[in-house]
């Protein structure tokens, strides 16, 4: 009864969202006269996205911080710790759904617009390029190679800004770099820079090949394409291309098997290449993305030496980026573990006796692996449930400032429901990844 009533009363907690997020009827900020301009709060336009998304987390901030300096409660649940509690936890569940549909919106609106970036970055890459190439030519002149460069240059560029466009909707030019989490993969980047350097060299060749008028210098441009040459090249591509599927198909495997627990992204980023799904620095990734780089940077220079052969890659270089490419494997095997309940114990406040587990009582779930990397959002947290015997429980959020005291990735609190017969009762938690502990035995009793 005390909680209907706070839901009556709550209609004015949610007015306030409302204001905060700057919505209001159709979705648009008072005072904006229904038109998608830049402080537009709808989710369904790029051009007000990011500030929806942005006035969204403010309000959830707001109200969470409210809430656990215990402003905000409504008279009728004022009186009951239990009543508080779930009323608090319903109506940050709610408001966090809502900035995460926000958070969803912006990252549609910025896979759409990317293809525009990639064409202006394309052909700013083409200039510098063209840019370099007159400095260079100063004192040397302009050669048969330098415009091979630029054409291929050109070529790739326009490649990319057509696949961009055609894949617009998907993320552009990101779009096979995409993992099935909606994070960029470290992986397929790594992969797909090698595979474009390599192709930017075959059409530099080519663009020379075409440009030869004497049969000594076809020849020559020819024989730059044997296998000998470019052998540590070749090598280097091979094995980054196939730890690139292995690796998807190695992640896949460990999410079906409930080994490794993967929460979808509002949208890739830049960053995804070198943290974990949690945002933090991996070793296996950067060392990865960091030799990789150097080892590119070095066949670019050997490239721009040599423009009439294949950058022969030393065999050295190229084992340093292979035994990079296998510590970043084998972090992939490595990295997860299955969610674990270690023990279940009634919640005692300060000062309670001690007593066995009734219905109604909390109780503190103590394990491992609650709360799966990226989850750490109200609205994954709000999608925790565990199985009292045949009782789905949610797990209520506990506000404190800065963050949330329930749940946390090794403690759970939730009530045992009165629904709960009592005897023998098995405890189970599925996480916001849809990964399933083991089934722990506790004793209710009436």
């Amino acid at each position: 009864m005390a909680v209907r009533e706070a839901r009556q009363g709550g209609a004015d907690a949610g007015a306030r969202a409302e204001k905060y997020s700057g919505g209001h009827g159709g979705g648009h900020p008072v005072g904006s006269g229904g038109a998608h301009q830049g402080g537009c709060a709808c989710g369904d336009c790029p051009h007000g996205a990011r500030e929806g998304h942005r006035r969204a987390v403010a309000a959830f901030l707001r109200r969470r911080d409210e809430f656990a300096a215990g402003l905000g409660l409504p008279a009728a649940v004022a009186h009951s710790a239990s009543a508080s509690r779930q009323w608090i936890s319903e109506e940050l569940a709610q408001s966090a759904e809502q900035v995460a549909e926000r958070g969803r919106a912006e990252g549609h609106a910025w896979l759409t617009g990317l293809w525009r970036r990639t064409a202006g970055a394309a052909g700013a890459a083409v200039v510098l390029l063209l840019l370099g190439q007159a400095l260079t030519a100063a004192g040397a002149g302009w050669t048969a190679a330098r415009t091979a460069a630029l054409a291929a240059a050109l070529v790739t560029a326009l490649s990319l800004t057509a696949a961009s466009w055609f894949h617009r909707a998907k993320g552009g030019v990101l779009a096979p770099l995409i993992g099935e989490d909606n994070r960029l993969s470290t992986s397929r980047t790594v992969a797909a820079a090698w595979v474009l350097f390599v192709a930017y060299s075959v059409l530099v060749l080519a663009g020379r090949l075409a440009a030869a008028s004497r049969h000594r210098e076809r020849d020559t441009l020819l024989s730059g394409l044997d296998i000998a040459r470019g052998a540590g090249l070749v090598t280097v591509l091979a094995v980054v291309c196939g730890i690139a599927v292995l690796v998807r198909r190695v992640v896949g495997l460990r999410v079906l098997g409930q080994r490794l627990q993967k929460v979808r992204a509002d949208r890739p980023r830049a960053a995804d290449l070198l943290t974990d799904d949690a945002g933090r620095g991996t070793f296996a990734d950067i060392q990865y993305v960091a030799i990789s780089a150097v080892a590119l940077v070095f066949a670019a220079v050997r490239l721009a030496r040599h423009p009439e052969q294949l950058p022969d890659l030393p065999w050295g270089l190229a084992v340093v980026v292979l035994v990079s490419g296998a510590t970043y494997l084998a972090g992939k095997y490595a990295e997860g573990g299955r969610p674990v309940i270690l023990s279940v114990v009634r919640s005692r406040e300060a000062g309670d006796l001690d007593g066995p587990i009734r219905t109604g009582d909390d109780i503190e779930i103590r394990g491992a692996g609650f709360v799966p990397p990226g989850a750490q959002g109200a609205d994954r947290l709000a999608r925790m449930v565990v199985r009292v015997g045949a009782v789905h429980v949610h797990v209520p959020l506990v506000p404190v400032p800065g963050g949330f005291r329930n749940p946390t990735d090794t403690l759970l609190t939730v009530p045992v429901p009165a629904d709960v017969e009592p005897g023998r009762v098995e405890v189970q938690v599925v996480t916001a990844a849809g990964a399933e502990t083991n089934r722990y035995a506790v004793d209710v009793t009436e």
